[in-house]
């Protein structure tokens, strides 16, 4: 059966290009937008509990919803399109980083910033080279989630028009063919298990050597 999945990607190299191309930009632009948003909010709300109390909640309820969920709802708007599928996937991958974010921020000890400020630094500085170097290996555990989220979840987007490697796996459901299937279904594993190896490595290796194991 792998053999025929490999034969058939072969011969439909053309078209697993274009739609493994597809499927690193469903997982390139919801994950730049989580980040990019998901950071700086997750700061605040790791500075403010108000502002915790209400976003944390907010995303924790979103992620009770389906991403098939969210993509149909958001068909009717944007219509049978990238855009819904970039919605969707945003929406679960904002979650995992802003949380992560909020964790890393809120267990920093505070006599390290006692300490920090008692040395004369100032508060952008304490920020730049003491909080967000101890906060890394948190927030990219955050963000390790929501990229393997992601990359299962783009296939998704097949549903909506948006294309990736999800249209082999539809395309081998529709025809009864494993071998179809499997020529969407492998590479997606493969793209979740180099991201989550390449980023617990990253992990480890930005770990401050007082907590490394």
């Amino acid at each position: 059966m792998f053999q025929q999945a490999l034969d058939y990607a072969f011969s439909n190299s053309d078209k697993f290009v274009i739609a493994l191309q597809q499927h690193l930009l469903l997982l390139a632009v919801p994950l730049l937008i989580a980040i990019a948003v998901g950071l700086p909010l997750g700061l605040w709300s790791a500075r403010s509990k108000t502002v915790s109390t209400i976003v944390i909640n907010s995303f924790n309820a979103l992620r009770v919803i389906p991403s098939l969920a969210v993509l149909f709802l958001a068909i009717p708007v944007l219509g049978l399109s990238f855009a819904s599928a970039a919605v969707a996937l945003t929406l679960l991958a904002m979650p995992p980083v802003l949380i992560s974010t909020d964790v890393a921020f809120r267990n920093i000890n505070p006599a390290v910033r006692e300490a920090a400020t008692g040395m004369g630094m100032a508060s952008g500085q304490i920020l730049r080279q003491i909080e967000i170097p101890l906060a890394l290996p948190v927030i990219i555990s955050g963000i390790k989630t929501a990229t393997v989220e992601v990359i299962a979840s783009a296939t998704l987007a097949a549903f909506v028009g948006a294309g990736g490697l999800g249209d082999f796996i539809v395309l081998g459901f529709a025809a009864y063919d494993p071998a179809i299937l499997l020529v969407g279904a492998v590479p997606v594993a493969l793209l979740a298990l180099i991201a989550e190896v390449s980023l617990s490595w990253t992990q480890r290796s930005l770990q401050p050597p007082a907590l490394s194991r």
